[in-house]
């Protein structure tokens, strides 16, 4: 009996041990996960708050920790080491039960982590439709400039780059980019000759750059106006593709090293005019003739035609294509209809998590697409420590 007696203490604070450090174990996780959270939370104030002297990146920080982990507490809020990150570091308590036996009546539990904006190179694949003009278009630049504040600091030389694909029923190439006359191209990549002059309304590709300022001009050249229409959304892919990874632009570096996105936002089906709905014309229109396909000879691709029309075949092909070379493509339905093929076909395009649609998301109203760009902004973030 005396010598159990002696033991009980020993036998309280192994098993104290094992319970109480499951306990400790479980809460760092937790508190790990919150962390994260708060940093990515914490970055997406740095294009407001870059000194953290306004204080808008440590409130997000401890708002986002609360959330998620009620009674931690935020201990430091920090720049992190690269440009356009932050750091954050927190704690929380755990009260412990067996091996208070042993003297030892709590703990707490500490976890960092950084996020920022860092070995990113984005593509705009941007809807500049006749669709899209007033309010929605400027709603879309004041979204994408959003993002190229957030992920390219000023002055920086930070090895993010952004660049943008406007898109039509063309893209339009104003510099010399493979040797062949500036304009807007087919399909087959040759220079459309068909009418040249509807190729000025549509705004001109931005190879990627780590410039804010350039960037940004390109986006306020975005108009939705002019002669030339239809929205042949494979084209936007394909040459987003081409910014990101070659060939015909080099600003690119090796996938190896950055994380290549791809954002497309488009506001309705791919189409050149001819398909009927809401901006169908009941004649050829000579406008819509002067597109990708037109201008290579094809008269007879016009629609989407659900899964199985020629419009929506190239945009399948052409994100499976971008997707193979390493592209992330992120999805934006700029729409409040519920057209179940389009949708599933965004859906398929996106480069979501399995299980899940994590990279499509729906802008029912203008207000929402920069709401929805903010959201891509979070995934963006990259947890860079802990």
């Amino acid at each position: 009996m005396p010598v159990l007696a002696l033991s009980l203490p020993v036998i309280a604070g192994v098993a104290g041990l094992a319970v109480d450090g499951g306990n400790l174990y479980t809460s760092h996780n937790k508190l790990q996960s919150a962390v994260d959270s708060a940093a990515l939370s914490a970055s997406l104030q740095l294009p407001y708050d870059p000194t953290l002297s306004k204080g808008l990146v440590k409130s997000a920080a401890t708002t986002m920790l609360n959330t998620d982990y009620p009674g931690a507490t935020v201990q430091s809020v920090s720049l992190g080491t690269q440009i356009q990150s932050a750091c954050v570091t927190a704690q929380a308590s755990v009260n412990l039960t067996l091996m208070a036996a042993l003297g030892i009546a709590d703990n707490s539990v500490t976890a960092s982590s950084c996020a920022g904006y860092n070995n990113l190179e984005i593509v705009l694949v941007l809807d500049d439709t006749g669709s899209m003009a007033g309010a929605p278009i400027t709603a879309v630049r004041n979204a994408a400039i959003d993002m190229v504040n957030l992920v390219l600091p000023v002055g920086g030389s930070g090895s993010t780059k952004v660049g943008m694909v406007p898109f039509r029923g063309k893209i339009h190439l104003s510099t010399n980019v493979d040797g062949k006359t500036p304009g807007c191209r087919n399909a087959d990549d040759s220079v459309n000759t068909t009418n040249t002059s509807s190729c000025n309304s549509v705004s001109a590709i931005q190879p990627l750059s780590t410039s804010p300022s350039s960037i940004i001009s390109a986006i306020n050249t975005l108009t939705a106006s002019g002669t030339a229409s239809g929205t042949v959304i494979s084209e936007g892919i394909k040459w987003g593709n081409y910014v990101l990874t070659g060939p015909y632009f080099t600003q690119g570096g090796p996938a190896s090293q950055f994380r290549k996105v791809m954002i497309l936002l488009t506001d309705g089906e791919t189409e050149d005019g001819k398909c009927g709905g809401e901006y169908a014309a009941p004649y050829d229109p000579n406008d819509y003739w002067y597109n990708a396909y037109y201008g290579m000879g094809v008269q007879n691709c016009h629609c989407g035609g659900g899964t199985t029309g020629c419009l929506n075949a190239a945009m399948l092909t052409a994100a499976a294509n971008a997707k193979a070379a390493g592209v992330e493509i992120f999805c934006v339905r700029f729409s409040n209809d519920t057209n179940a093929t389009a949708i599933s076909m965004m859906q398929t395009m996106a480069s979501s998590t399995p299980g899940t649609n994590d990279h499509y998301y729906t802008a029912p109203t203008n207000a929402d697409i920069s709401t929805m760009f903010q959201k891509i902004g979070q995934q963006l973030g990259l947890r860079l420590t802990n």
